[in-house]
């Protein structure tokens, strides 16, 4: 619990730092899941697309990156889940390699163009936060964090998911904050 305060303290640091330098010349910069930005790269070919994105680019710079595609997927593909520390389809295939590529290059993206945060898609199995799928394909959810989280976590950057997002980058937590 003590961890999780901890967290979201930090978290809310760099949110208000991100809101500070809005207005100034040098913008904090953001990276964040592309599909999240309406691109079309998830598994499917399809987007997640978030409102909340269009407030966050009044605030920072956004810097958009699709780890997946990175690391040499195509789109669409075949879904895969993390099974331990192994990424597998639902066919059967690993591809561990291609989302370890894809994590490294969002690492190094990050640090050249020091993001001082990331948004990265939920229950994804690279860019998940605190809940990925279990890897039976069955929609069922375990703790754990996506390849790509975990490797921007090693090297210090904080990740939010876009639910939390939304949560920090709203007038409501603003008011709240202030309180």
């Amino acid at each position: 619990m003590m961890q999780q305060t901890r967290k979201a303290s930090a978290i809310a640091d760099i949110i208000q730092r991100i809101r500070d330098g809005a207005s100034r010349e040098k913008r904090k910069k953001i990276l964040i899941s592309a599909c999240l930005m309406g691109e079309p790269c998830r598994y499917d070919g399809g987007h997640n697309y978030k409102q909340i994105v269009e407030k966050i680019k009044t605030m920072g710079d956004i810097i958009s990156f699709c780890p997946e595609e990175a690391g040499g997927l195509s789109t669409p593909r075949i879904p895969a889940e993390r099974c331990g520390l192994r990424v597998i389809t639902a066919d059967g295939d690993d591809v561990t390699e291609a989302f370890e590529k894809g994590a490294k290059q969002a690492v190094a993206l990050a640090i050249r163009e020091d993001c001082c945060l990331a948004i990265m898609k939920s229950k994804s199995p690279s860019c998940g936060s605190g809940t990925i799928y279990d890897g039976t394909f069955t929609h069922t959810l375990r703790s754990g964090d996506g390849v790509t989280v975990e490797a921007l976590r090693a090297v210090g950057i904080e990740v939010i998911t876009e639910a939390e997002a939304t949560i920090y980058f709203t007038d409501t937590h603003d008011t709240h904050q202030r309180k």
